[in-house]
């Protein structure tokens, strides 16, 4: 599978919400719901392990989403992820994230590079 990047940077293909929603695979869901507890001091329950990736506007998403900042100003910018937006290497939102998620920071780069190229 290639990879589908979130508009944070995000790779969803290796996401256990988006696999578990691909396959319908219950293990996953439960596995994955006991370690997002656990990792993030919160309560998630295996069917909120579901999603078909933030950029998509249609279908199931996991809770996040709702609330996520960088996914709603991509989405109201209409652009595929933060890479390609105007004011990529000046919003202190995706600045903040990509600066502790550097896989992200990766993928938004090469995301760009390709664009320019």
């Amino acid at each position: 599978m290639d990879k589908m990047i979130s508009i944070c940077g995000l790779d969803c293909s290796t996401c256990a919400a988006l696999i578990a929603h691909q396959t319908g695979d219950q293990a996953l869901r439960e596995k994955t719901a006991k370690e997002w507890s656990a990792a993030y001091g919160a309560e998630i329950k295996s069917e909120m392990i579901d999603c078909v990736g933030c950029a998509e506007t249609q279908g199931v998403h996991i809770g996040h989403c709702a609330e996520c900042a960088m996914r709603t100003c991509g989405l109201a910018k209409a652009v595929a992820n933060c890479g390609v937006c105007p004011e990529f290497e000046s919003c202190s939102t995706i600045g903040e994230f990509i600066a502790k998620v550097p896989a992200a920071k990766a993928n938004l780069e090469e995301y760009r590079a390709a664009r320019k190229g």
